[in-house]
């Protein structure tokens, strides 16, 4: 048996042990930041590919995940389903298309207040999070999606947030949404234009 390198040995000990995703600087601040852990990363990855388990990063932080093919052995025989009111659903793609954006811009985009409650919720999901203060006048808090929404829909990075043709030829894309995907039109962002809405309104949260 050939031996590890130990620098690969405690990056997988850390990732395992670990209660949350972590960067490579959480993992430098374990195991040291003279350590290659950019090369232990990708060793790990390419070691666990096609095994049961995998090391996956999404948006910077890595962590390891039952491989998809295989998540039908460990699902619950009961399962608890339920998805985000409309409210919800508009604001979470108005944030992951927009972010950081403020309860008053995302009601700019909507046309409709947004209620706390609302964004409780998707705080409570952990699929939002605060990102700052906005440098205006009342400097009011700004909004943007956490490494936990990504994980939830399975994305890498937010440039995977799927176009508006994509809705389309999928089939995701309500026709009568019309106001909302203009909305979600963006000129800034790596994104062509977008109606996330009917995309996540397909994605049922598993309690």
């Amino acid at each position: 048996m050939s031996e590890v390198d130990p620098v690969v040995r405690a990056v997988e000990a850390a990732l395992f042990a670990a209660q949350e995703p972590q960067s490579a600087e959480d993992l430098a601040a374990h195991i040291g930041s003279d350590a290659d852990i950019a090369g232990a990363l990708q060793a790990l990855q390419a070691d666990y590919a096609g095994r049961g388990i995998e090391l996956v990063e999404r948006g910077g932080r890595w962590h390891f995940q039952t491989a998809p093919d295989l998540a039908w052995l460990l699902r619950r025989e009961i399962e608890q389903t339920r998805k985000l009111s409309r409210a919800a659903t508009e604001t979470l793609a108005i944030i992951a298309y927009h972010e950081p954006v403020s309860r008053a811009e995302i009601e700019a985009i909507r046309g409709v207040q947004v209620s706390k409650g609302t964004i409780d919720v998707l705080m409570e999901e952990g699929w939002i999070t605060p990102a700052g203060r906005r440098e205006v006048p009342g400097r009011p808090l700004i909004y943007a999606t956490t490494p936990g929404f990504l994980t939830h829909f399975g994305l890498t990075s937010r440039r995977d947030l799927p176009g508006l043709e994509d809705l389309r030829a999928a089939g995701l894309l309500d026709p009568v949404d019309l106001a909302l995907e203009g909305a979600l039109a963006t000129d800034d962002t790596d994104h062509s234009s977008d109606e996330s809405d009917s995309l996540l309104e397909n994605h049922e949260d598993q309690a």
